[in-house]
């Protein structure tokens, strides 16, 4: 007998988008379409993206598939970020997020190939980690400019609580108040086997 793949629910209380070439702080939208692209109008929309520091398998600049369409993170996990930084929170624009979620416990720690159904038909797929770099940092210590070293700190804060980059897998409508379901990936051990078989 099969077994059941895990899944539970989640909610959707922010939609953002950046449509600025020279910034990644997104502005928060009611509803936003989705395309196979990711969401319409988004700096990081697209169906290919240049090969960068993340993928150090190709020479910088090649075209590769993006699986990096979408940016989420955690209400709980932003709380968790502003306490250890001695702020009063941590925005989702500032770390240029396109969805908060709340409701799904550790949201980083999804594993790739977790699935997030929407009701209007938009599907995505986590590819995996978002991991923190200064970039939101400097933005969250322009906010704060009496904390002393926040760009810095972020960095440790906000490891495995950066949240998550996802692609497209159907396109459809994603609407602030939307329950989430989030599907687990049927999970795997993979074992080497032994040598000379």
């Amino acid at each position: 007998m099969a077994r059941k793949t895990p899944q539970w629910e989640g909610r959707i209380v922010r939609v953002l988008v950046c449509t600025e070439r020279k910034s990644f702080v997104t502005k928060e939208l009611p509803e936003a379409r989705v395309s196979f692209e990711g969401l319409e109008g988004d700096r990081h929309a697209g169906l290919t993206r240049a090969a960068d520091v993340r993928t150090p398998w190709f020479p910088k600049g090649t075209p590769i598939r993006n699986t990096r369409q979408f940016s989420l993170v955690s209400s709980e996990e932003l709380a968790q970020v502003a306490e250890t930084l001695g702020i009063p929170r941590v925005l989702a624009s500032w770390l240029g997020a396109n969805l908060e979620v709340v409701g799904v416990p550790r949201l980083t720690h999804l594993p790739p190939g977790t699935r997030l159904f929407f009701p209007e038909d938009t599907t995505l797929v986590v590819e995996g980690e978002n991991e923190p770099c200064i970039g939101p940092g400097r933005v969250i210590e322009a906010h704060h400019p009496d904390v002393q070293k926040l760009a810095s700190r972020f960095v440790k804060a906000a490891w495995q609580r950066r949240g998550l980059v996802a692609w497209v897998e159907r396109p459809g409508i994603i609407r602030v108040g939307d329950t989430v379901k989030v599907v687990l990936p049927r999970p795997v051990t993979y074992v080497l086997p032994a040598s000379g078989v």
